[in-house]
């Protein structure tokens, strides 16, 4: 029986919320998981992965700093998931907190993976970790101006790179959770395990034939 070769993925966001559980699942079925995040967490530590702390991705030195640690290990998979979300309503126009959106949701991926692309190879695969409120189309509620326009941003970056990476056989798919339990929501919706059981069925059937699709994570296909 052929062996198969553990799989290395790199989790931006990694020490709570979906990030934390897509390194837990990652971990669980074998593969090799490298948790990237600003600060440590209790319960990542506890899951005893290489982690590489005090990372900003809205930093270039940060990120060439994070290049190094690598030291051109091949990664097979790479998941921007770092976000944030601030509440940026019509009657409460903060224009830094729009800025500050964009900053690590939607340049912050393009960024790191920017500079992991001589770390990635043929079949590698690149997840922009978006958002419905993102899409143009289902935007039946207006409001939340920066997280909205940043994730928009962001799958658009997504799209490009889909684009320009297909020469060198790199997918990239633009994902959406679904509405999951974590601080950002308030804690309603579907459970983190739940929610990253279907990412990780999305990102394991993603080929070059269907890069650049933006899809919930229980596969249906999102409009844009």
């Amino acid at each position: 029986k052929k062996e198969l070769k553990m799989a290395t993925y790199l989790v931006t966001g990694a020490n709570r919320g979906i990030g934390l559980e897509y390194c837990r699942q990652l971990k669980e079925r074998g593969d090799n998981v490298i948790a990237v995040c600003r600060s440590v967490s209790n319960e990542l530590k506890d899951l005893e992965i290489q982690t590489e702390t005090d990372i900003d991705i809205t930093s270039d030195s940060s990120v060439a700093q994070l290049v190094k640690k690598l030291d051109g290990k091949t990664l097979d998979v790479l998941i921007n998931n770092a976000g944030i979300v601030e509440r940026v309503s019509l009657d409460n126009l903060d224009f830094d907190s729009i800025s500050r959106q964009f900053e690590v949701n939607a340049v912050g991926p393009l960024r790191l993976t920017k500079s992991l692309l001589n770390n990635l190879k043929s079949g590698s695969k690149v997840i922009m970790m978006t958002s419905r409120m993102g899409s143009i189309d289902d935007n039946t509620s207006g409001g939340s101006y920066g997280y909205r326009m940043s994730k928009v941003a962001l799958s658009m970056a997504g799209k490009s790179l889909s684009e320009d990476l297909k020469s060198k056989n790199i997918p990239v798919a633009i994902l959406h959770p679904g509405l999951v339990q974590t601080r950002m929501t308030g804690f309603s919706g579907i459970t983190t395990e739940e929610s990253v059981k279907g990412l990780l069925a999305r990102i394991d059937e993603l080929n070059i034939e269907t890069t650049g699709t933006f899809w919930h994570s229980n596969g249906e296909i999102l409009p844009w």
